[in-house]
């Protein structure tokens, strides 16, 4: 899936995304979420593989048997940049929105402390990272309070499908692709199906790792502080 020209684009993100060391994704054991410090790199990684992958794939299917040359052109590789920062912060909002759903039927009279940890906990992964150029300051600490604001508005209604977590961001997230508008055709439908079925690909990944009691008991000792 990925080939030698894809694999350099790939490791430009190590420096400033860790979950793109793929090697460690698909090679290694993944270690156990027992803790908050452990399901924060869970959020990080996830978060942005889930935006990004859908980034690449989607400019690399558009393009077809140009791929290479338009990804080695430095305007496109400029949006390129400037879309997956725009897009991580979805990516964030929706992983944890997901990671909400799990927890919340566990909290109990805890929900809205849990809650709140876990917003912290996705805030802090936002904030691991400096501004990037691309975006600029003020927009960067709007996208913060946004991601903010949506996770805050979990709270009042039921959790959704995972499936249908993407749903109120899929639009936001099809108009940073980093291809002419004119030329994304129909391909809505195609990006918003690949959010469903990946979401649901890291909320299994996260039951398979998660080590509940643990992790529970992390968040309501927390929240009691």
């Amino acid at each position: 899936m990925i080939g030698p020209r894809d694999a350099v684009v790939w490791q430009d993100l190590d420096v400033r995304i860790p979950l793109m060391k793929l090697l460690d994704r698909f090679f290694r054991r993944q270690p156990q979420i027992s803790d908050k410090a452990a399901l924060a790199e869970f959020i990080d990684a996830q978060s942005a593989f889930l935006v990004q992958k859908g980034i690449y794939e989607y400019s690399r299917a558009r393009a077809g048997h140009y791929a290479k040359v338009l990804f080695a052109e430095e305007g496109f590789a400029s949006s390129v940049e400037h879309a997956r920062w725009q897009a991580y912060p979805l990516g964030l909002a929706m992983v944890g929105e997901m990671v909400e759903g799990v927890l919340r039927p566990h909290a109990g009279d805890e929900r809205r402390a849990v809650l709140a940890q876990l917003i912290e906990v996705v805030l802090s992964v936002f904030d691991r990272y400096p501004v990037p150029p691309s975006l600029g300051q003020d927009a960067w600490l709007a996208a913060r309070n946004e991601l903010a604001k949506r996770l805050e508005l979990t709270a009042g209604h039921a959790p959704r499908r995972v499936m249908d977590i993407p749903e109120p961001l899929a639009e936001t997230y099809f108009a940073l692709m980093p291809i002419h508008e004119k030329l994304r055709g129909r391909d809505f439908s195609t990006t918003r199906n690949y959010l469903r079925v990946s979401l649901c690909n890291i909320h299994d990944e996260l039951i398979k790792r998660m080590d509940r009691p643990a992790l529970e008991r992390a968040f309501v000792a927390a929240a009691a502080e």
